[in-house]
Formats: structure tokens, C-alpha cells, sequence
């Protein structure tokens, strides 16, 4: 699903009544269309005859939690979300990034801070490419990438992508068998500077491998080069 980034229809996820009903009044009033869910139970029933362009989830829920829940709907949606996440608590973030998150925003924030974070990640979403556009393809091993489309197979099976791991697979398609220094990666996906952003990027390239290689821990294919940061590498 694309959307322009003034009609994107987004997802709030909070058992705090009081938060969902300012985000949902704030983002209504920067131009998104809101729906709001009190739990990770709502939200999986909203899902199932609503299509959303984002969601915003609280990671700290009664019932199933935010990373339970990122982790369940990974296995068949591929819709950017942004995890709230209290401030002290860096593990809960890298386990959402490992779940299968976008980004994270740390409670309390600014509502204009989460707007900011809400655009770039959709942005970063692949816009569907014309058809009559010629295919252009790497080769992976068993995986193929269509540049054009912005699609990875093995096979004939569609390989689900996050709206980060397909940004990441076009920044690093744009220059194969060059190095992308963490920092540069940080940048051209539009967030903060700082290290905790390179080792969410850290966390994410970790996932988009075992998406990738068949031995995610001997990578050939999205390689490590020492020093200078990450390389694609396709036959």
C-alpha cells in the first residue's frame, strides 16, 4: 500500500486512553487519518478489515505486549511501526528492532518528534514501480532482488521486507561491492545521528541477512568490511 504522506492512515496501539486520544488528535490535526486500539487484541481485530500505512505501538501493554505483537504480525505484514518505548529501557528497543520494528521513540517525547519519525519512515516505504519499467535484477545465491520493483525472491516466494530492510537493500543496490560506512546508513534513512541509531541499524542488518544468506553468521552476500561499515556483494 503507498500513500502520500498528508493521507497515510495510521495505526495508535496504547492501553493509555488519555495518550491514544492526544496522538489521535494530533496527528488528525497534521493531516493523517487515525484509528486507535487499547490493546494488542483490538488492534490484530482492526487489522483484519483495515489496511493501515503505519502503526504506532506502545511497547508496555497489558495483556500482549508491543514486541509480542510486532514479532506475530512480521509473519505476514510487511507495514512500517514505530515502537513507543519508556526511556531507560535500551534492551526493550533492541528487541523490538530484532522483532521486526522500523524505528522507536522514547517515552516522553515531543508530539512534533513523532511526526517527524512518522514521515521519514514512510518514505522510506517502496513506492510501487510502473510496470512497464524493464526489470533489473541482482543475483544473491538462491536469492534474486529486483532493483526496479524493490522486491526480493528466493524462488518463486516473495520475501517480506520492512520498510527500513527495503531501504537499506536500495541504498546498498545503488552501489554494490562499495562499503556504506553505520553513519551514512544512519543519514540516508533519515534518522538522528549517534550511536544507539547505529546499533538499531546494526540490529536491522542482522535481520535483513537471515532474510539474505544461508548462514546469516558467515554472511557472503551483505558483508561486514572492517573499518568502513557494510557491503552488498551479489554475484
Amino acid at each position: 500500500m503507498t500513500a502520500q504522506l498528508s493521507d497515510a492512515h495510521i495505526l495508535i496501539v496504547d492501553d493509555d486512553e488519555r495518550i491514544r486520544g492526544l496522538l489521535q488528535k494530533f496527528l488528525s490535526r497534521n493531516g493523517y487519518w487515525v484509528t486507535a486500539a487499547r490493546d494488542a487484541a483490538h488492534a490484530r481485530r482492526l487489522l483484519e478489515g483495515l489496511e493501515f500505512d503505519l502503526m504506532v505501538l506502545d511497547v508496555m501493554m497489558p495483556g500482549e505486549d508491543g514486541i509480542s505483537l510486532t514479532r506475530g504480525l512480521r509473519e505476514t505484514l510487511s507495514m512500517p511501526i514505530l515502537l513507543l518505548t519508556a526511556k531507560s529501557e535500551s534492551n526493550e528497543r533492541i528487541l523490538g528492532l530484532e522483532a521486526g520494528a522500523d524505528d522507536y521513540l522514547s517515552k516522553p517525547f515531543e508530539p512534533k518528534e513523532l511526526v517527524l519519525r512518522i514521515n521519514a519512515i514512510l518514505r522510506r516505504v517502496p513506492k510501487e514501480a510502473a510496470t512497464d519499467d524493464p526489470p533489473k535484477t541482482m543475483l544473491l545465491g538462491d536469492v534474486r532482488y529486483d532493483v526496479t520493483r524493490g522486491e526480493l525472491w528466493r524462488g518463486t516466494d516473495l520475501v517480506r521486507l520492512t520498510a527500513t530492510e527495503s531501504a537499506l537493500m536500495r541504498i546498498f543496490s545503488n552501489q554494490p561491492h562499495s562499503p556504506v560506512s553505520r553513519g551514512k546508513l544512519v543519514s540516508d534513512l533519515g534518522r538522528d545521528g549517534g550511536k544507539a541509531q547505529e546499533r538499531a541499524v546494526d540490529v536491522q542488518i542482522t535481520r535483513l541477512r537471515r532474510k539474505i544468506e544461508n548462514d546469516p553468521k558467515a554472511p557472503r552476500y551483505l558483508q561486514t568490511v572492517r573499518g568502513s561499515g557494510y557491503m552488498l556483494a551479489p554475484d
